[in-house]
């Protein structure tokens, strides 16, 4: 325990804000080792009503990030009977097990879901068998279209920020573990904008709320449902088969340096970019706008008609400015799914 000692010690002095804990016993010494350091309960510890926060409020806790199992109506009832922080999922993958208590990934890739490594061993194809008492299983391949997944849908709450709002949420929580800084940064910027949106007006979020929804398909993520806020998922909220939306951009570059003076960005490449593509340039603050790729050359200079080597650093030539850190994104080209009478689908180009 002396490490974890040392280690909250050390993220306090360093000015670390808070700590997400699940633990019990690190939750003590946290406590005890770092004053100073918040404590914020993970969701891993499955916290759903409001005597289980004020029991980890009398431990020292200021926050507790609520489980993703927790409804609209449960979530008001906790804001009600507590005043510990609130924060709540609104965006992001759906355990198919009771959040955090799966296994799965640990026994079949030694990845350790509740330490962040989750492989998603349930999102894998499976065979299904009939067993039925006292027979032999019998396997079902062929009589059914497709191969077997236990697969939620992912959660997206972007058209109810109202609801998280007057129902007292204090932090509203995306998940970004493992995922790319494209989805990070698109979707924290939708949200950033629907929040600021409905703060200032209700009419203002209803006018944007679609331009928001659009923008967040423009990376690659699971359909989208509400997870348990409104009502027990059920079938129509489990992925099987092909997807029936595919996002329809890729990420390719982002913003390293602009010179006003020329209209040159400095770019660190991502994916393949041509002379003559089509980009759109977006950044926070819900700032975007299309053009197309001019004067593209590399970091000598150059100029070339196509770049395709990873994390190389180009020069474009950009109409309006852009600041360091801002994405560009480029249109797919054509994909689509086609589907079957038997509802399976394969993907195809147009």
């Amino acid at each position: 325990m002396k490490k974890g000692r040392d280690f909250f010690r050390k993220l306090r002095d360093i000015g670390i804000a808070a700590v997400i804990v699940s633990d019990p016993a690190l939750i003590a010494i946290a406590a005890a080792e770092a004053p100073g350091l918040e404590i914020h309960l993970s969701t891993q510890a499955s916290a759903t009503n409001y005597e289980t926060l004020e029991f980890w409020k009398n431990l020292g806790l200021t926050r507790v990030v609520l489980a993703r199992e927790v409804s609209m109506a449960e979530l008001a009832e906790i804001r009600r009977r507590t005043n510990v922080e609130i924060e709540a999922f609104v965006h992001g993958a759906m355990c198919i097990s009771y959040s955090g208590r799966c296994t799965l990934s640990n026994h079949m890739s030694m990845r350790d879901a509740n330490r962040g490594g989750c492989s998603q061993s349930c999102r894998w194809k499976y065979d299904l068998y009939d067993m039925p008492f006292g027979q032999e299983r019998r396997s079902l391949q062929g009589e059914i279209p497709e191969e077997f997944s236990m697969s939620a849908v992912d959660m997206s709450m972007i058209d109810h920020i109202p609801d998280m709002i007057e129902n007292g949420v204090d932090s509203l929580k995306i998940e970004g573990r493992m995922k790319s800084i494209h989805y990070v940064s698109t979707v924290t910027n939708c949200y950033k904008a629907a929040v600021d949106a409905y703060l200032e007006s209700p009419e203002k979020f209803e006018a944007i709320k679609q331009d928001l929804v659009d923008e967040m398909w423009k990376v690659a993520q699971r359909e989208l449902a509400t997870g348990f806020y409104y009502h027990t998922p059920t079938e129509n909220e489990q992925l099987f088969g092909a997807r029936r939306k595919i996002p329809e951009y890729k990420f390719v570059a982002e913003v390293v340096a602009y010179d006003a003076a020329t209209q040159t960005a400095t770019i660190r490449q991502r994916n393949v970019i041509n002379e003559g593509d089509q980009v759109e340039f977006y950044g926070p603050g819900f700032r975007h706008f299309e053009t197309f790729i001019t004067d593209l050359r590399d970091a000598d200079g150059q100029k070339i008609d196509r770049a395709p080597k990873p994390m190389e650093l180009l020069t474009i030539t950009v109409p309006q400015p852009v600041q360091p850190g801002d994405m560009v994104r480029a249109r797919k080209e054509g994909l689509f799914n086609l589907y079957k009478e038997d509802g399976s689908s394969v993907t195809v180009r147009a």
